[in-house]
């Protein structure tokens, strides 16, 4: 199998035929195991890492013994910033980090290449000849294109970024609109559908043949 068969569609969302998309990066069999490896590497990319407790050493007060260590009937305590205490330091807590681990580059390249094809072999890839063309942010424009195609959750790839568009669908929580630079594993499954601009094709194929 040289092609992979997708629908195109116009710039009103509706199917005008097919176009084939070369087999090797869209007519790759998706494994569960290298798609979770690399989701898992863009998720710990994108954590913060800032989260922070103090320890007993690190809290502020309980310099002094509360009370004698013996004869009072009650349990000896050391301090009050002791972690049982109410207002004492955490054990174990987190402290600030960086959570990122390498993944070769080579794995990224093919978790890519079989999300896109996961769309595409399930027929939830589209290629669109173009977007709605807008002057101004309009929500209701890509809520209809998108019901022509019978969803609400759909992923659009445009060439370059187009901040139009993006405004257009910043209200819309199941919709994105991502530059094919920003394109990634983890936005191509978190979303139902696929629509890729057919300008943008080309710059994927480069990306994905380097």
């Amino acid at each position: 199998m040289s092609e992979v068969k997708v629908k195109l569609i116009d710039g009103q969302g509706r199917i005008v035929g097919d176009i084939g998309l070369p087999a090797d990066i869209y007519g790759v069999v998706p494994k569960v195991g290298l798609l979770h490896e690399v989701v898992r590497w863009q998720m710990a990319r994108w954590r913060a890492g800032t989260a922070c407790t103090k320890t007993r050493g690190e809290v502020r007060g309980g310099g002094r013994k509360p009370w004698p260590q013996k004869h009072t009937g009650r349990a000896r305590q050391g301090s009050i910033r002791a972690p049982q205490w109410v207002g004492g330091g955490v054990v174990h807590g987190p402290k600030p980090r960086d959570y990122e681990f390498k993944l070769n580059k080579k794995v990224r390249r093919l978790g890519l290449k079989m999300s896109l094809s996961s769309r595409a072999l399930t027929g939830n890839l589209f290629v669109a000849t173009e977007f709605p063309k807008l002057e101004k942010p309009k929500t209701k424009e890509i809520v209809k294109y998108l019901s022509n195609l019978g969803t609400d959750s759909a992923l659009l790839i445009v060439p370059e970024r187009n901040l139009i568009l993006e405004a257009s669908a910043r209200n819309l929580p199941k919709v994105k609109v991502l530059a094919v630079e920003g394109l990634n594993v983890y936005d191509v499954l978190n979303h139902e559908k696929l629509i890729i601009e057919q300008s943008a094709l080309p710059k994927i194929e480069e990306r994905l043949r380097r």
